[in-house]
């Protein structure tokens, strides 16, 4: 017989431990199984077991449920360890008393047992499998967690985009991760808000508006045909280019004069007319001059009008948005209220810094000498506006690694002001992500758009499924809205799937595969089962609600089953672990656990009667957690492909 050795159940990670309490954050049980669990049935049973064979009061907490290994005969394993003291015998001999204890008692959950080593490998009855079955079935929220009003409120900012430029890839990125992450964390039962920070000030700003100013001759979104955040990305390019002729021009004239061709290159940048325009209208700006503010308003209400649609054909939303022109001023004030009350100091020359080298970190700018702020005390009034705008119990933040240590100081920051969450704050990092053809560069005009990268993905999906679409006898219509939920599906799976922290590289053609790890291999799959259901529902089946409890299953549909109870489990580890990855995963592991059950066994070509129906009702309830599990990442699900 094989070894079942302590060690391989050790390692098997936290994604197999079935734990004996799940709370939600507010402290009620986890929804799910409409009542007493599967495990919560067993561990009760081992309590009631140890109690009675060995006089031991034991605590939930003591019992620790597995899957049972492949390898293994069972369902669930009990690790009997814990026990073996009190009981005075060996493993297996507590295995074999508990296991028999179980299935006296317990017969209705345990059908049989067996016992290796310090391990009590359960059976679990084909009854049991259904009753789940028919629980998961009455729950439209399987898996997911209501909030109330004691559960706390989760801030959730993302996206951050600069108003002189459309979205890119990055920000792509960015905002399928923050809008999964507010789902996950929604369906554990937080109470979400989700923010936007929007950089709508700054150098950056005044040089769109600059090169606007010089070169657009008036042009407006209407006149151009552009969406307004494409229109004035352009002139965010064509200052850079001029600005560019303008400082080669500057460098060959201070190489001339004698001077070295480094100090020539950073003494041009600083001299560049149109650095130095750009520099005067920020100074307007910040100075409430009327014609510049009206300018960077008409601006800024162009670009609003572009990200929206951006937003909308993502699927990404916000509870609130914030502007970095409405909150950098109260940064400073609470930087200057923090320096009164000595967490910060003032230097010679005016500005006023933080000393965080008792945290093993540096000294931290937070106003500059002539009193203009950083990012970091925009950031701080942020908070404070936020603070006050919420009762925060939890903020997250999702924004690139490059910014790790900025918000390792953020954290220290908040907490020393007085921001309760500030302490705990979570900075949700993620990596870069690349096109096959290389990295993006915003400036030179080469960026990778939002905008065209979905409707290229859109476009693809509707190339890649021609003869499927052209088979469902769909209209147009029908077969350019399946390409358009294949073409985001493919996006969007394809960027959460990965390891957030890692970067990543976008590979398009693979992303539109319908076989392998992706969103239209488990679209396809979906459209399968409610192709199914509909040939059932021609052919006048009832599918019932209920299922009968004497309806013999097979190894391979209390697996299917016991793989859609998982969705729980793996719903609370995202919501833990912060990983959209974890969902991803979950679906394609079900998708496949259910195309081999659909390429071993016939559903509607069953002869018997109640293993067809128990059949329809089985592909109906996988359908559905996959539905949930790919809309907790914004992907909508086909009924026809």
């Amino acid at each position: 017989m094989l070894k079942q050795e302590a060690e391989g159940h050790a390692c098997r990670g936290i994604n197999t431990l079935i734990t004996s309490t799940s709370l939600g954050p507010d402290g009620r049980p986890l929804r799910g199984l409409g009542g007493i669990s599967m495990e919560q049935k067993i561990i009760s049973g081992v309590q009631a077991a140890v109690k009675a064979l060995y006089g031991l009061d034991a605590d939930a907490s003591q019992v620790q449920l597995q899957k049972t290994k492949a390898e293994f005969e069972g369902h669930l394993t009990v690790v009997v360890f814990p026990f073996v003291k009190v009981a005075r015998k060996s493993p297996e001999q507590v295995g074999q008393e508990i296991g028999q204890f179980l299935l006296d008692n317990a017969s209705d959950v345990v059908a049989k047992f067996n016992v290796v080593k310090g391990f009590l490998n359960l059976v679990i009855s084909d009854a049991q499998w259904i009753q789940l079955l028919n629980n998961i079935n009455a729950d439209d929220k399987f898996g997911f967690t209501q909030a109330t009003d004691k559960s706390p409120l989760v801030m959730i900012e993302y996206s951050s985009p600069n108003t002189n430029k459309p979205l890119h890839l990055g920000h792509v990125r960015n905002n399928l991760l923050g809008a999964a992450l507010a789902r996950i964390v929604e369906a554990n039962g937080n109470k979400v808000v989700k923010t936007n920070i929007v950089n709508d000030r700054g150098i950056h700003i005044c040089k769109s508006m600059l090169a606007w100013l010089k070169y657009g001759n008036g042009e407006t979104p209407e006149t151009s045909g552009k969406k307004g955040d494409h229109l004035i990305g352009d002139y965010y390019v064509a200052f850079d280019k001029h600005y560019k002729a303008e400082c080669d021009e500057l460098v060959k004239k201070y190489v001339a004069e004698g001077m070295g061709e480094d100090e020539a290159k950073e003494k041009a940048k600083q001299e560049a007319p149109l650095i130095k325009e750009a520099h005067e209208m920020l100074v307007k700006w910040e100075n409430n001059d009327p014609e510049v503010r009206a300018l960077w308003r008409k601006m800024n209400e162009w670009v609003y009008a572009g990200f929206d649609e951006t937003y909308k054909m993502m699927g990404v939303s916000f509870d609130k948005i914030y502007y970095e022109s409405e909150t950098y001023l109260e940064g400073k004030e609470k930087v200057m209220e923090g320096l009164e009350k000595g967490f910060f100091y003032r230097r010679d020359d005016n500005s006023v810094w933080a000393d965080l080298t008792a945290e093993g970190l540096d000294e931290k700018l937070l106003l500059r000498s002539d009193g203009t702020s950083v990012y970091m005390t925009q950031d701080i009034g942020t908070a404070k506006l936020r603070f006050q705008d919420f009762p925060i119990d939890k903020m997250i933040y999702v924004v690139g690694n490059e910014q790790n240590y900025h918000f390792q100081v953020l954290s220290i920051l908040l907490d020393k002001l007085g921001f309760k969450w500030g302490k705990d704050l979570v900075h949700f990092s993620y990596g870069m992500v690349e096109l096959p053809n290389g990295k993006m560069k915003s400036r030179e005009g080469t960026v990778v758009d939002a905008d065209d990268l979905m409707a290229a993905m859109i476009n693809d999906a509707y190339t890649a499924s021609a003869d499927k679409l052209k088979k469902a006898e769909m209209s147009e219509e029908e077969a350019r809205e399946v390409a358009r939920k294949v073409g985001l599906g493919a996006l969007k799976y394809f960027i959460l799937k990965v390891d957030a922290r890692k970067n990543m590289l976008f590979n398009p053609e693979e992303s539109i595969d319908f076989n392998g790890n992706t969103g239209p291999f488990i679209q396809y799959t979906y459209a399968r089962i409610q192709s199914i259901l509909r040939k059932a529902a021609e052919q006048n089946i009832a599918i019932p609600a209920v299922l009968p409890a004497n309806v013999e299953i097979s190894v391979k549909e209390t697996e299917l089953i016991q793989k859609l109870n998982a969705f729980t489990t793996a719903l609370r580890q995202a919501g833990t672990d912060y990983s959209p990855s974890g969902i991803c995963n979950y679906c394609y592991e079900l998708t496949k656990e259910f195309n081999q059950f659909y390429h071993d066994f016939t559903i509607l070509g069953e002869t018997d009667e109640n293993k067809k129906v128990f059949r329809l009702v089985l592909a109906q309830a996988v359908a559905k957690v996959v539905s949930l599990g790919m809309g907790l990442l914004g992907i909508e699900m086909p009924s026809r492909m």
